[in-house]
């Protein structure tokens, strides 16, 4: 992973090496600001290579972007740009395609090699994850797949599947967790961008494999949001994902934890992470929180999968856990 922020250059030079350095030589765009605002210019951004793609998230101040023709031939990049807005909201315009806004948690797509200007709304300036895919790592090679003209989704049953994806492939990219695939999280959010485009069918194999993979993240990330309910059962994340049990199953059968698995999995993470924070709170307290349905329960499993009791745990402190 790289990393890199403009506290690396004296604040005079800031924009300047922004401009030329980052925004020319890495990412292949011209960035304009006003002179009289460079002084207060901060920018900082994170590049991760996984699973065939490259994961940016940028937070800068505000300041325009214009991608060119000339940019273009600079630097081709030939790949599909999924966009997370995580900001306050930006504008895109294009030279092939209408103006648009895209919103805090929406998301937009488009392929690199087309024409496209950009600038934050407001003053929060630049917070987005970009991810992109090289048209070659998709196995759908459609023409259109190279006419992708900048575009917000607009289909709302995408949204949450797509911010699922991205919040996997943060976690896969920082190494939190061997759970996920980065490889078919990013084939899932390049196949979910050319279904909205309507490149890809949903009914197709890709489409399916990319949905089956989108909906895994989303359970597990509904399993995370809903631990503290006892009541956490099959029939509930099922409704909540608008699918039915029996396909909510098979999702997990393709996954190396099945669902009951999964809920006792990441209960016990949970209890974990709170004997670290709070080592004063009761174990009983921490049990009930985490959705345990009794104290008797919660010791049995926790001694099952770490062959320790809870208290043991927190005795050791967090040494090698």
């Amino acid at each position: 992973m790289y990393r890199w922020c403009t506290d690396e250059v004296e604040p005079h030079d800031r924009f300047d090496y922004w401009r030329e350095v980052r925004s020319k030589g890495l990412f292949g765009v011209t960035a304009e600001l006003e002179r009289e605002r460079r002084a207060d210019f901060y920018g900082e951004f994170s590049l991760r290579q996984l699973g065939g793609g490259g994961l940016v998230e940028l937070k800068a101040s505000a300041y325009t972007v214009e991608r060119s023709t000339s940019d273009i031939a600079y630097a081709p990049g030939d790949a599909i740009c999924v966009y997370q807005q995580l900001g306050s909201g930006g504008w895109f315009g294009g030279m092939r395609a209408s103006d648009f806004s895209i919103a805090n948690g929406s998301f937009a797509t488009s392929h690199t090699d087309l024409p496209y200007r950009t600038a934050p709304l407001g003053a929060g300036g630049f917070h987005l994850r970009i991810l992109k895919i090289p048209v070659s790592a998709l196995p759908t090679q459609d023409r259109r797949v190279r006419e992708l003209t900048p575009r917000t989704f607009d289909d709302p049953t995408l949204a949450p599947l797509l911010g699922a994806c991205f919040a996997d492939l943060g976690e896969a990219a920082a190494g939190d967790d061997g759970t996920f695939d980065a490889t078919s999280l990013v084939q899932a959010l390049g196949q979910l961008a050319l279904i909205e485009r309507g490149v890809v069918r949903p009914g197709s194999r890709l489409g399916q494999a990319a949905l089956r993979t989108a909906r895994l993240s989303q359970a597990r990330r509904l399993i995370a949001r809903h631990l503290q309910n006892p009541d956490l059962a099959p029939a509930m994340v099922a409704d909540l994902l608008a699918v039915s049990v029996r396909h909510l199953h098979m999702l997990f059968e393709a996954a190396e934890k099945s669902f009951s698995q999964t809920v006792t999995d990441e209960r016990l993470k949970q209890s974990r992470r709170l004997m670290r924070e709070a080592p004063v709170r009761l174990i009983a307290d921490i049990a009930t929180s985490c959705g345990f349905e009794s104290l008797a329960t919660y010791y049995r499993v926790f001694n099952a999968a770490y062959g320790m009791a809870p208290g043991d745990f927190r005795a050791q402190g967090s040494e090698g856990h």
